[in-house]
């Protein structure tokens, strides 16, 4: 038991120490979000989007275009937890495949990929709060 205590430990440690060694504008909080936001990342957003945002070719958009994703911030949440269809604009490509939300995630889960998401494609220093999500959630459209 304690062993996989120590474990776990060590492998948070770890995981924060190479996610962030090169940005030292984090904070503590963005950078446990990020943390928790990978594990959640690779469970329900990795399978399209690829282990570095990079997408899948034309299918699937890459979630690497800094742009993108500080224009639409908004909008981030509502994507997230609920999907979206039609045609959105990546990186200048053109993306047009429907796209599943994921409605079990809770608003803190959200925050937690949303904050790995940005900080670890986007170069964004903040976090998502889960109050920030509660807000977008009640706009979504």
């Amino acid at each position: 038991m304690i062993y996989k205590y120590l474990t776990g430990i060590l492998t948070l440690i770890l995981a924060l120490n190479l996610l962030f060694s090169c940005n030292n504008k984090l904070s503590v909080q963005t950078m446990q979000y990020a943390t928790i936001g990978q594990k959640l990342y690779v469970q329900h957003c990795q399978n399209c989007h690829g282990a570095k945002g990079e997408g899948l070719g034309k299918l699937y958009p890459p979630l690497t275009d800094q742009k993108f994703l500080e224009e639409n911030r908004d909008k981030l949440a509502c994507i997230v937890k609920n999907g979206m269809a039609g045609e959105i604009v990546v990186n200048g490509e053109k993306f047009n495949q429907a796209m599943p939300g994921v409605p079990s995630l809770t608003n803190i889960d959200v925050a937690y990929v949303l904050t790995y998401i940005t900080t670890y494609f986007g170069n964004s220093t903040t976090h998502f709060t889960q109050e920030e999500v509660i807000q977008m959630l009640k706009d979504c459209r």
